[in-house]
């Protein structure tokens, strides 16, 4: 039924191109995305299809179809902040950058969108396309969540995938945990500043923050046991403005990282359980916050599966890797935990391979050429899901 679909979203790519660029210009941060919202929800309402904007965190809920099953496309629409140094053309201006590919994301989602949206009678059900905010931070998916986007109607199955800058266009890997859970947190101690020539009547809140940043590493070495995957990584350690000054605060932020929810349990509550012994010991007081709290990705094996049979079917070349399993996080994890889902990564290295470098880089570069590929994707999988469970 969907043999012409790869022609047809090859017939967009020029659209889908001007589109990317013109989300690349106009790059906003975590869940309040004014402007990305105009630009996409000005998108639907040309092609004719109703969305809802989820306006406390700009997320735009589209839906397409009708019918008693559901399946949910996903594509992450927030930057960095990060001062883009790409060289290109369109590169953003505004101190803020899509450093991780979400504008591409935001791309193929429409792509795909314009697609369903012309196959829209042959749908036995409904196609539910989730353009989210936040997913830098962690909040987006909650909040959309909260929104009550897996309802009205229930969504039944999830998709989402991410282009890797790293990684060759004609690359696509999967596997059963893709990414990690992350908890990332952050430690105020307090102190009592004074001159740095009288130590002794001042309480240095440096001094017990390296102790806590030794105690923390110490929980990877002594109380993770060593077949357990972990990564606990302090980002941010900054106190004090001048070399002869005792600061009165010291602050550290980092975040832990594991795949097994039980080892993620305990190194939580031992965080929480060390930092304030440590804090106490060294005359400080301290207070931890809780900056996110994300589960692993997990995809389910039986329709991970029935997409790469639809992605197979499509005939763009893609060479299948399975095994993807890496510490990075997302927030796609909050609806794989609630309901079938399955995340995937594709390749978007530009063809001159010196210049591929990582996510978040402010040099990186993504390959336009596979934005066709991507919207293809997305509607060639909720089509074949749909055709297959519609009915059910």
């Amino acid at each position: 039924m969907y043999e012409s679909l790869a022609q047809e979203a090859q017939n967009m790519q020029d659209e889908m191109v001007l589109w990317r660029r013109t989300l690349h210009q106009i790059p906003e941060v975590d869940i309040h995305l004014p402007q990305t919202v105009q630009f996409i929800t000005e998108q639907l309402d040309e092609m004719g299809i109703t969305y809802t904007v989820l306006e406390d965190c700009s997320c735009i809920v589209a839906s397409i179809g009708v019918g008693n099953k559901c399946i949910m496309l996903r594509g992450d629409t927030d930057g960095l902040p990060v001062v883009e140094e790409s060289g290109l053309d369109f590169a953003s201006t505004n101190g803020c950058m899509h450093g991780c590919g979400h504008d591409m994301h935001a791309t193929m989602l429409l792509g795909a969108a314009k697609l369903l949206k012309a196959h829209e009678a042959d749908l036995p059900g409904v196609v539910k396309l989730l353009f989210q905010s936040g997913e830098e931070t962690f909040h987006g998916a909650r909040a959309a969540l909260a929104g009550g986007v897996l309802e009205n109607p229930h969504v039944d199955a999830a998709f989402a995938m991410h282009v890797f800058a790293g990684l060759s266009p004609n690359v696509l890997t999967y596997g059963p945990r893709p990414m990690a859970s992350v908890y990332g947190f952050k430690i105020t101690l307090t102190g009592r500043g004074g001159h740095g020539s009288q130590p002794e009547i001042c309480i240095d809140p440096i001094n017990a923050g390296v102790e806590v940043y030794h105690a923390l590493q110490s929980l990877i070495a002594r109380e993770c046991p060593p077949s357990a995957e972990a990564a606990l990584t302090i980002g941010q350690f900054s106190a004090g403005d001048a070399a002869n000054v005792i600061p009165e605060k010291c602050v550290l932020q980092g975040t832990l990282r594991t795949f097994d929810k039980e080892v993620s349990t305990l190194l939580i509550r031992r965080i929480n359980e060390i930092v304030p012994a440590v804090a106490t010991a060294f005359r400080t007081t301290c207070v931890v916050e809780e900056l996110s709290n994300v589960p692993g990705v997990i995809n389910d094996e039986t329709l991970s599966r029935e997409y790469l049979d639809s992605i197979e079917g499509l005939n763009l070349g893609y060479t299948i890797v399975p095994g993807m399993h890496v510490m990075g996080s997302e927030d796609f994890a909050i609806f794989s935990d609630i309901i079938p889902a399955s995340y995937f990564f594709f390749g978007a290295g530009v063809e001159d391979q010196s210049k591929w470098t990582g996510q978040h880089n402010p040099k990186v570069l993504f390959n336009e050429d596979v934005l066709y590929k991507g919207a293809a994707i997305h509607a060639k999988i909720a089509m074949d899901w749909l055709s297959k469970h519609g009915n059910e």
